[in-house]
């Protein structure tokens, strides 16, 4: 019975080279290629993203294990700093519990955290424990984690790409391409002419029907996102992504009422738990939510967050986060597309999101997924990549 199991012990691992820090890439990926960032302000950190250290944490891995040696895994992007606060503060909530006391345990680790916690990087490494635990529970009854939350409501998940080719996206069956938008304001109306241009021969490529995003990377101000929302609406924008700073909900409020309702705006995938969605949607900021399963508190509080989210008619597309997020997306209502994160370094082809560190990660075919129904997440670590326990406790 998997209610007399407990958790003998969890540990935490870090590993370089893309897993869930899936920009720690080499130099020719089209993820770190100018793509506009709060830093493009400062021109010696414009043309790349690791210029400026996105790439410095890392992947962490954390296991949890059942007293019948059973484990569970999940990952994220915390690295070391992550694997010293699993190892040195977080594990006593963790070790000794039932494997199925998962909502008390992630009220354990958030309350005993908040000192210096919420949001950022407490909340990924506390969102890789919960992901963790479900993984576990899933393998103990062996049953896929999306069953355990209330079970498919759709055959498949269809998905959009992003990435820096759409129209190779169109051709490969998916539903829509977001690219990431590659000047900010420091670079004038040359620079929002440059994008406007681009979108525009994308649209070309795709035809009308295709769906084209633009993802921002809040890297905008209010004025500069209201004139690009506008301008790429000439050319079929479907939304404008993370257009402001993440904490600024007064502005993305104002953007939401400058913009026509064809234009959508969304955000979502640096905020975290159901206290942070909660004012944005109250603040009417956005017109459907992206948090990342990942990062805002695992899927314990994902659950809320969605919640939230359906009383309000809002949609819930989680951003990228592989299998995680295809359990939670194949159960909800409010969640009828997801993202697929191009990681193939030019973008024309579907790899796995988490490779190399990830085995038997399922991608979508034509665009479309059916969740695998393998215990827990269906994946396991791959015995090649170096995994490091910088700390013990």
């Amino acid at each position: 019975m998997t209610t007399a199991r407990t958790i003998r012990s969890v540990r935490a691992f870090t590993v370089r080279g893309g897993g869930a820090d899936y920009h720690d890439q080499g130099d020719d990926h089209w993820i770190d290629d100018h793509i506009a960032t709060p830093m493009s302000k400062y021109p010696e950190y414009r043309q790349s993203r690791q210029s400026f250290g996105i790439n410095v944490l890392g992947t962490l891995v954390v296991e949890v294990e059942a007293d019948d040696g059973t484990t569970g895994f999940a990952v994220t992007t915390a690295g070391e700093p992550g694997a010293y606060i699993v190892e040195r503060h977080l594990a006593r909530f963790v070790e000794g519990a039932p494997v199925t006391a998962i909502e008390r345990i992630w009220d354990q680790l958030y309350s005993a955290s908040l000192f210096y916690g919420r949001k950022g990087l407490v909340l990924n490494v506390i969102s890789a424990i919960d992901l963790a635990l479900w993984d576990l529970l899933g393998k103990l009854r062996r049953e896929p984690v999306y069953a355990l939350i209330g079970g498919a409501v759709r055959d498949e998940q269809v998905f959009y790409a992003t990435g820096s080719r759409p129209d190779l996206a169109r051709k490969m069956g998916f539903i829509g391409g977001k690219m990431p938008v590659r000047h900010g304001p420091a670079e004038g109306a040359e620079g929002l002419a440059a994008t406007v241009e681009r979108f525009a021969a994308v649209r070309e490529e795709v035809g009308p029907d295709f769906w084209l995003m633009a993802d921002c990377w809040m890297s905008l101000d209010l004025d500069y996102a209201t004139r690009l929302g506008l301008g790429l609406r000439e050319h079929g924008l479907r939304w404008i992504e993370e257009a402001l700073p993440p904490d600024d909900y007064w502005g993305y409020a104002e953007l939401r009422k400058r913009l026509p309702p064809d234009v959508l705006v969304t955000m979502g995938e640096h905020e975290a738990t159901r206290w942070g969605f909660r004012l944005l949607l109250e603040m009417g900021c956005c017109d459907l939510i992206q948090p990342d399963v990942n990062w805002c508190g695992g899927l314990t509080e994902l659950l809320k967050i969605s919640a939230l989210a359906d009383s309000r008619g809002v949609l819930v597309v989680p951003h990228g986060s592989s299998v995680y997020s295809y359990h939670f997306a194949i159960t909800r209502h409010n969640s009828p597309f997801s993202e697929f994160l191009m990681m193939h370094p030019q973008a024309s082809e579907v790899v796995p999101m988490f490779s190399p560190l990830l085995l038997d990660e399922p991608v979508p075919v034509n665009g479309r997924l059916r969740v695998p129904d393998t215990p827990g997440f269906g994946v396991r670590l791959n015995p090649e990549c170096a995994l490091a326990r910088p700390y013990e406790h």
